[in-house]
């Protein structure tokens, strides 16, 4: 198993046994545990060598985002099926066949779209651009003036974006947020 630990000498990821031991042989370094055989063993890098790699945060949790089994387990599609989403979607010209031959799977794949899912960053990611989204609209049309026809057209547009945009992205965060809590 492995800890983080940080402390005001150096920055190390071990046990906090091994922490200790750490610290008092080596003034800035960064260590690795590593489980090998049942023992477990400490590598030491000095702080600015260049073949030590630190992992981002989210990667030290262990447990990945399991998203068609959220899916599932919400019961999101069946919560489409009785609202009539499918149906409305088809009659708007928007079928499986249609999104197949438009290739928007595949689109959205190499968008990252479907992998920003599982990213834990992307709820606050879409909160903070809902809030930005409902703020900009209520400053864009006081602050631009009513001069002239363009400026009341931009005011128009981005109020627009304002109104449609925030809820969507306040939607998506809660969303995906709750496609990734683990129950």
């Amino acid at each position: 198993m492995e800890a983080v630990g940080v402390c005001r000498y150096m920055a190390v990821q071990a046990s906090p046994c091994q922490l200790d031991r750490v610290r008092r042989n080596t003034t800035f370094a960064m260590a690795t545990e590593k489980a090998v055989g049942g023992t477990r063993q400490v590598k030491v890098f000095p702080l600015g060598d260049k073949s030590a790699v630190l992992r981002p945060k989210n990667e030290f949790n262990g447990s990945s985002i399991k998203l068609l089994s959220r899916v599932e387990q919400l019961k999101l599609l069946s919560k489409a099926e009785k609202a009539g989403l499918l149906s409305a979607a088809e009659k708007s010209g928007l079928s499986l066949s249609k999104i197949e031959s438009l290739g928007l799977l595949s689109k959205a794949e190499e968008l990252g779209i479907l992998s920003s899912a599982t990213d834990p960053n992307t709820p606050g990611a879409l909160l903070n651009l809902a809030i930005a989204l409902l703020i900009a609209g209520p400053l864009c049309v006081y602050f631009v003036p009513d001069d002239s026809s363009w400026e009341v057209a931009l005011q128009v547009v981005i109020a627009l974006l304002s109104v449609v945009g925030g809820p969507a992205a306040f939607a998506g965060s809660n969303l995906v947020s709750k496609l990734q809590k683990s129950t």
